[in-house]
């Protein structure tokens, strides 16, 4: 069987590394590049729209205040159209003709699953924010450092909810088809049984699949008291939503941030079907007794006026890509240079660093910055300004 292209890329570009390191000299009057991989097109653009607001806002908030260390921020960003074999090429020109220092992304596994290797061979820092778990490992990838949740910690949050807090027992686990879908479901069943709790109905559909009414009717045959889909496909999970509403069955769903994804209540047969729908989202952008955490809602405060005096995408998202250039800064900062091992070093001695999205902390045997405590469970149908209410505990 052929190897796909981007697999092929990743071994010549392993013969070009070999040849030689990819970082250019560090210079104290350079710029800092920064290269960017963001499917800025393409079917997974929604994301990466919003991301791209934050890492440029702190870009431009950190040259106003004259760079890192007086060197300017140089951002170099490359729209990989959620595509693996592009990420691939666009990684090894941002690595080997524009020699940038860092790089940032890409934005979603399927990509960084194929760039990650490509980077961490090149020896230069690089920023995931692709949430499989297979993305970090302090050893084969040890200038890799995760600024995103895990996919774990996303289904572990869900799983907590349905399980402590809903005190539900009969679940039906709803995957699709993708890699991601077919992971995400089994990881979920996985982590349920783990608690002691065996689904009593697992499927995985179709994303593009348009009558969901034989799946919903065997899950509620089974005795479902609680349906838990991991997909991050809108338009499935909207159908999902509204098969349920249509069998008039009232069991509440929780699972994936997109069940609560503002797209989907334009697809919605209507809009009571969103209710009794939770998902796992984010301390940072969790509304508790109406208010925000100071530092996202002064983040929202600045950024609001810039994009027309409202916010109608996820604002965790901006908060993510702002949090990347920040983490360089302070890597940059601390290390007194962009050395890729005196970066490495101060990453991994880094304990609650103080961004908007989380707060991190990394250390030598750990790359994952983001802490457990950082999941919530969200109401689906709350968004305002980005930002959801906290679900009932």
């Amino acid at each position: 069987m052929r190897s796909p292209a981007w697999m092929r890329a990743l071994g010549l570009c392993a013969l070009v590394l070999g040849a030689g390191a990819a970082q250019a000299q560090d210079r104290p009057q350079d710029p800092i590049k920064i290269g960017w991989l963001s499917s800025l097109t393409g079917p997974l653009s929604s994301a990466a729209i919003a991301e791209n607001q934050g890492v440029q806002f702190a870009v431009d908030e950190i040259n106003r205040a004259g760079g890192i260390n007086g060197r300017k921020l140089e951002l170099l960003t490359r729209d990989t159209a959620g595509e693996p074999t592009k990420a691939v090429n666009l990684a090894q020109q941002l690595l080997f003709s524009d020699k940038v220092q860092f790089i940032i992304g890409p934005v979603n596994s399927g990509e960084s699953l194929a760039t990650v290797p490509i980077v961490a061979r090149a020896g230069i820092p690089n920023i995931v924010i692709g949430s499989i778990d297979e993305l970090i490992d302090a050893k084969k990838y040890p200038l890799a450092f995760r600024a995103i949740n895990t996919n774990t910690q996303w289904i572990s949050g869900g799983n907590a909810y349905a399980l402590d807090v809903l005190k539900r027992r009969k679940v039906a686990v709803i995957g699709d088809t993708s890699g991601y879908g077919t992971s995400s479901a089994k990881t979920a069943a996985a982590l349920l049984e783990q608690a002691g709790v065996k689904p009593v109905y697992s499927v995985l559909i179709d994303p593009n699949k348009t009558d969901l009414t034989d799946e919903m009717t065997k899950a509620r045959a089974a005795g479902a008291d609680v349906v838990m889909p991991w997909t991050a496909a809108t338009g499935l999970m909207a159908r999902i939503l509204n098969t349920r509403g249509d069998m008039g069955w009232d069991v509440p769903v929780v699972g994936h941030p997109a069940v609560m994804a503002l797209p989907i209540k334009g697809l919605l047969n209507k809009p009571e079907y969103w209710q009794n729908a939770f998902a796992a989202g984010y301390q940072s952008t969790t509304y508790v007794d109406g208010k925000l955490p100071p530092r996202t809602q002064a983040l929202i405060d600045t950024v609001k006026p810039a994009l027309g005096g409202r916010i109608d995408f996820t604002f965790w998202w901006v908060a993510l890509g702002y949090d990347t250039v920040k983490i360089i800064e302070h890597a940059v900062k601390s290390a007194g240079s962009t050395d890729p091992q005196k970066v490495k070093t101060v990453l991994e001695g880094t304990k609650d660093f103080p961004g908007v999205y989380a707060t991190y902390t990394w250390s030598p045997e750990n790359h994952n910055g983001f802490p457990d405590r950082n999941i919530v469970a969200n109401i689906a149908n709350t968004f305002r300004d980005g930002c959801y209410d906290a679900a009932p505990r």
